[in-house]
């Protein structure tokens, strides 16, 4: 009689789903006195089982998977397989990602169709239950368990797994829950369970952290190491439970689908050009891909092949070797499609240039981004998911019909955009920020933090470097504020640009930084180095993260501690984040004046008071008055640019410090932008208003030869202000 294939799958990692089918196989054996198969197919996870059962396998189920052999039996089986003297046998998966790759979907299936013929039970463990080689195993399996645990996200990915199951037309009851690690103080209990996810739980393994971690640390199964332990006893209920309902036999006799595993592949193929690519885990059956993605494959591959582009350098930060590697690159493009049938699907001039550019794109560029990142319009890329990317024109965001054709493109991009900066995105450090050849911001985050895939946002540096005349017309300031600044920056006052994400706090960082004497040495500081300075005699710093092994790390407080040995006059830090914010109000006392930084805040009170609370991350335990006294000495002028509701961006606030008044920092507005409405086509219309005040510096300014009108801050001075069309 043919034996029983389980399968084990979790809808979210780290519910221990690969702890419960080892178990489970092993409390099966002790039960019935039967050697059972245990079977990794995890092949994200890649080895949890080989320290589970303390087993290291030399070959994998990646090599079963190419076995071609009339039969598999034991004999065939057993250069593959593991026989433990637990009573046991194993098959392990591949330790290294690159060869899971060459998993064959066909050869698994071949494996699974005959491997009941050797053993009662087969239990496997499938990873999250989603990947086509898992479906591959519920095609030919009794019983599927989802092994979940009493918390609410894993609870809503079991549900999607489920859902995901049904919508496959697998039998209902084919599904068994699992509730593992369960005690009976959590909050959600089974029954609130079964409720969401509309099915009965069929059994709960109990919490018991010390037996699990004290078996681990053996590398031994639970069941073997802590035999008399409450989580111990509990999988062998679960076995005798099957027994007694005759679990295995009753849905043995279920009908279910076959081919799902190859409609999952050719879905992924679709949308996926690298999934049919030799060396892809998900070779072995699927759909044909379209034409012109095939051909688009085709040229390259041979592209790929004539220039060996994984030896060439294809980051090369000079514009003129990139535009001769370009140029080389496109020749080569042309003589692969020249050898082509191109006839049917590349039956105009405009085609052909448009599979050249995609190529080109894809070999040295940034894919589908390039498009975009060409775009003068566009002053924001926002990649949510593959399939999602919203742009951002004139201040308003919207959706995109470019898309990537799957998230290893996306790896793709992202690779190509880190790697000449010495920087790194992996599971051991999930997010970035970085810079494009131009200077435009980029960070990104990748899963497992990003649950929807790998997410970019590029926040784009304008082509032309703008100075204080456009954003006069663009209405961000008056022509008379703006060389008001310029005084300011002249007079060596410490300027903080404060404002909200997006609001152009670095592009008027830029413009003030453009008013610095071209005869003063500047050193500037930023975590991603974006500004971009016409004068000459300028030393840039970049901060730098931990390397791979965790160390290396250059903090921006580094890099404004080593700039005050530079001899600088001028010190412009990009953004003041956490403990430097106390090194940069250090140096503005001591005889770096005109130092120049932002700050994440609202309005120009709440800047002073993320200021105090950033001087309080140095960990120094500076008493809160001695702080307020510093940032009142230090700071002179604080310049808050805001983002309004119609996209435009305008300076609302021209702010002294005045001093101190008792434990306040006294403030006096020197320019604001007062709002009056809206217009019909949603703009705001305001003007500049100025207070009246006439700045305490004013005449220290005058004392040394500057001009200043005092009619600049009266009424009369108020100017209009609208976004422009």
């Amino acid at each position: 009689m043919a034996g029983h294939i389980v399968a084990v799958a979790g809808g979210k990692g780290g519910v221990g789903k690969s702890v419960f089918a080892a178990n489970l196989a092993i409390a099966y054996l002790q039960e019935f006195k039967q050697r059972p198969l245990i079977v990794d197919l995890d092949l994200n996870s890649l080895g949890d089982q080989n320290i589970i059962l303390g087993q290291n396998p030399a070959k994998s189920i990646v090599d079963v998977t190419k076995l071609n052999v009339p039969t598999i039996d034991p004999k065939s089986l057993a250069p593959f397989m593991v026989n433990a003297q637990g009573g046991y046998s194993f098959i392990g998966a591949p330790r290294d990602p690159i060869l899971a790759r060459d998993l064959d979907l066909d050869g698994l299936g071949r494996f699974l169709k005959a491997i009941t013929n050797t053993f009662n039970l087969v239990v496997i463990d499938c990873g999250n239950g989603m990947d086509p080689w898992a479906l591959k195993v519920f095609e030919y399996a009794t019983c599927i368990f989802c092994v979940a645990t009493s918390d609410v996200i894993v609870i809503n990915q079991t549900k999607r797994l489920v859902s995901k199951i049904q919508e496959l037309l697998f039998p209902p009851e084919m599904v068994q829950v699992i509730i593992n690690r369960y005690s009976a103080s959590n909050i959600i209990n089974p029954q609130m369970i079964q409720k969401s996810l509309n099915r009965s739980v069929f059994a709960a393994v109990p919490e018991d952290a010390a037996s699990c971690e004290g078996s681990l640390a053996k590398s031994t199964p639970v069941c073997i190491a802590a035999q008399g332990a409450p989580i111990a006893r509990a999988y062998h209920d679960i076995v005798r439970r099957i027994q007694q309902v005759n679990l295995f036999e009753n849905l043995a006799k279920l009908k279910k689908p076959s081919g799902v595993a190859a409609k999952a592949l050719a879905t992924a193929a679709a949308s996926d050009p690298a999934a049919k690519e030799p060396g892809n885990p998900l070779k072995g059956g699927g759909g044909p891909l379209d034409p012109w993605t095939l051909m688009k494959l085709r040229i390259h591959k041979s592209l790929v092949e004539n220039m060996d582009l994984k030896k060439t350098n294809t980051d090369t930060s000079d514009p003129k070797q990139r535009a001769i590697l370009r140029e080389r690159t496109q020749k080569v493009i042309f003589d692969v499609i020249s050898n082509e049938d191109t006839a049917a699907l590349l039956s105009t001039r405009e085609l052909k240039a448009q599979m050249v550019k995609e190529v080109l794109d894809e070999a040295l560029g940034l894919g589908p981004l390039e498009d975009l990142l060409a775009d003068d319009n566009v002053t924001e890329i926002m990649v949510n998911a593959r399939d999602q990317i919203y742009i951002e024109k004139a201040g308003k965001p919207t959706i995109s019909k470019i898309n990537f054709s799957s998230e290893q493109q996306m790896m793709n991009v992202i690779e190509r955009i880190v790697t000449p900066l010495g920087r790194r995105v992996d599971e051991k450090q999930p997010y970035v920020d970085a810079r494009l050849a131009d200077g435009s911001r980029v960070h990104i985050i990748i899963p497992p933090l990003a649950l929807r895939g790998p997410t970019i946002t590029i926040r784009k540096f304008p082509k032309k470097k703008f100075a204080s005349k456009d954003l006069v017309q663009f209405g961000s300031m008056t022509e008379e504020m703006a060389d008001f600044l310029r005084l300011c920056v002249e007079a060596k006052l410490n300027i903080v640009v404060s404002g909200g994400t997006g609001s152009g706090k670095t592009t008027l960082l830029n413009v003030l930084s453009g008013f610095i004497p071209a005869t003063e040495r500047i050193i500037t500081v930023e975590d991603a180095a974006e500004l971009q300075l016409s004068q000459d005699h300028v030393v840039r710093l970049e901060a730098r993260p931990k390397n791979i092994e965790g160390e290396g790390e250059v903090s921006i407080r580094d890099l404004v501690k080593c700039c005050l040995r530079m001899r600088p006059d001028r010190i412009v830090v990009g953004e003041c984040r956490s403990g430097e914010a106390l090194d940069m109000l250090q140096a503005m006392n001591t005889g770096h004046s005109g130092s120049l930084t932002t700050i994440h805040s609202n309005n120009p009170r709440e800047c002073l008071a993320r200021l105090e609370t950033l001087v309080m991350m140095s960990g120094l335990g500076i008493p809160s008055k001695a702080i307020k006294e510093n940032i009142a000495s230090a700071v002179g002028l604080i310049i808050q640019q805001s983002r309004l509701t119609d996209g435009s961006r305008k300076v609302t606030h021209v702010t002294e410090v005045t001093g101190m008044q008792g434990d306040v920092i006294s403030l006096q507005d020197i320019f604001v932008f007062k709002q009056e409405g809206l217009d019909k086509n949603r703009k705001v219309i305001g003007k500049y208003v100025p207070t009246g005040f006439v700045p305490k510096f004013v005449e220290e300014m005058e004392a040394k030869g500057m001009k200043i009108s005092r009619s600049l801050f009266t009424a009369e001075a108020a100017a209009p202000a609208r976004q422009r069309a």
